[in-house]
């Protein structure tokens, strides 16, 4: 009998192979912007190991939309063809190649996290960050500028090119970062939106960023391919973004054309995390699942097979996406099946004589 984990997953005109996807998880390796060899290793070994969905990192839509000089960037055809080779790799493997569009707004221009997080300058190869309101995240971060109406047009404009690019590259889902304490969470939150203008004070206009953008990119993006917004469903601190903001957000983004919300949280400011236990965030997929009548992805500190099985027979999410556990154990969903299933059906042709050797040993 084969585990809910392991049975398809329809989304517009993709069928998922299974349930479980790669979340994105920046690598810091790139060169403006391009992709390289780690790339191909890293996200290629998690596509041979089973997954049926490969989120790319944070692909910046401007280069000012970076969070470090070395992030992976999707705002010109060089990128978008470099990436090609390792998307046609993903798809040989059987599983669905995705990227995450990002814009990091006041959490831009920083160091790679090995070395620290304090600001790049313009002459070290950084730039002027900029967000809803010139408030830092802390005094180690610049100070971002605060955006113009223009500013507020072209970012739009940017992300609806990189949805271009991206279809170009042969992707065949997007996922718009919503979350974080980037760019688009900035204005989401009161905690950093202070605006007093059609993009600040109530909650119809903190939102109003993050509709057109999904509006503008559901446009350009086909009508046969999933589009997936991630959210930080709530920041844990008060007066901040919560969840309920986050289920009738999600309400308007199903009007729109999104397909499904990936349910993180945190990190608007300092110190704006859950409880950091297993599964912490899965009841804000299952909230925003039941209430808003969307599919939904859980994600943060899942690492067992029946844990994720678990959250989808009990109608908590209809993906499980995995981050660090799949950083250590890139082979993760095959084990998950074999202890699920008995058996698993993916591993590649080239390694089946380990397998096989194993079984009889």
């Amino acid at each position: 009998m084969t585990s809910l984990l392991f049975s398809p997953f329809n989304c517009r005109g993709i069928t998922f192979r299974n349930r479980v996807g790669v979340a994105p998880m920046c690598q810091y390796s790139s060169q403006d912007g391009l992709p390289n060899a780690w790339h191909m290793v890293h996200l290629g070994s998690r596509a041979v190991g089973g997954a049926g969905l490969v989120l790319f990192e944070a692909a910046a839509v401007c280069a000012e939309g970076r969070i470090s000089p070395a992030d992976l960037g999707l705002w010109n055809q060089n990128q978008a063809d470099a990436l090609r080779a390792i998307i046609e790799f993903i798809h040989e493997q059987g599983a669905v190649a995705g990227v995450q569009l990002a814009h990091s707004g006041r959490k831009g221009s920083t160091q790679v996290p090995w070395v620290g997080r304090a600001a790049v300058s313009v002459e070290q190869g950084g730039w002027e960050p900029m967000g809803p309101s010139a408030l830092r995240f802390n005094s180690d971060y610049p100070l971002p500028r605060e955006m113009t109406r223009a500013d507020i047009d072209q970012t739009i404009d940017h992300f609806g090119a990189s949805a271009r690019l991206a279809r170009s590259a042969g992707f065949q889902t997007l996922e718009l970062h919503m979350g974080h304490g980037y760019l688009v969470h900035e204005f989401l939150s009161p905690l950093s939106n202070h605006r007093e203008d059609d993009y600040g004070g109530d909650f119809e206009n903190r939102i109003r960023l993050a509709v057109e953008i999904a509006r503008t990119v559901r446009a350009e993006w086909p009508k046969e391919l999933p589009l997936f917004v991630r959210l930080s469903a709530t920041d844990w601190v008060e007066k901040g973004w919560d969840i309920d903001q986050s289920i009738q957000l999600a309400k308007v983004l199903g009007t729109v054309g999104v397909d499904l919300i990936d349910c993180s949280s945190g990190s608007i400011v300092p110190g704006s995390r859950g409880p950091q236990a297993p599964g912490f965030q899965v009841p804000l997929a299952a909230a925003v699942r039941a209430e808003a009548g969307i599919p939904t992805a859980a994600v943060g500190l899942i690492t067992q097979a029946r844990q994720a099985e678990d959250i989808l027979i009990q109608d908590k999410a209809d993906l499980v996406l995995l981050a660090r556990q799949l950083l250590v154990d890139p082979y993760w969903p095959l084990r998950a099946q074999a202890e699920l299933d008995g058996e698993t059906s993916q591993w590649p042709i080239q390694y089946e004589r380990a397998v096989n050797s194993n079984a009889k040993s």
